[in-house]
């Protein structure tokens, strides 16, 4: 099983500060190791209400937390790691088969997610002893 947590990292996105309010953007391959496909958002998610719990089989995203803030726990199989999210400037990289889990929701947070590709079933494992299975029989993704 080849590890893969190191491929998953914050990326720094433009912030223009002003006197009116900061303004942050994001242009596609510009400033994303992939063309965007899909965005959607979290929003009023419950206190103590978990989130993800899947992986994906080819899927890229930058998850953004626009509002308030998250924790994102994942797991490649053999690493375990936390990201908090709290820095709409800011956003966590996520690559294909990597096990993930969005919790401790602030009240009023916002999870934001570019995604690589359009919604497709087949694309998730939902899962963990399936998706642990899949990384041990090396059907991941190599990082290209």
């Amino acid at each position: 099983m080849t590890p893969l947590l190191h491929l998953c990292t914050i990326i720094e996105l433009p912030k223009i500060a002003d006197a009116r309010g900061n303004l942050t953007f994001v242009e596609g391959v510009r400033h994303l190791p992939f063309e965007i496909s899909r965005i959607y958002y979290l929003y009023d998610v419950p206190a103590g209400a978990e989130r993800g719990g899947h992986a994906h089989k080819d899927l890229r995203q930058l998850i953004i937390s626009v509002a308030g803030s998250f924790d994102v726990g994942l797991d490649d199989g053999l690493r375990k790691t936390t990201f908090h999210l709290n820095r709409p400037y800011q956003g966590l990289l996520i690559c294909p088969m990597i096990w993930r889990e969005l919790g401790n929701f602030s009240s009023g947070s916002v999870c934001l997610v570019l995604a690589s590709n359009a919604f497709d079933e087949a694309d998730y494992y939902r899962d963990y002893d399936q998706y642990i299975e899949a990384r041990q029989n090396n059907r991941h993704f190599n990082g290209e």
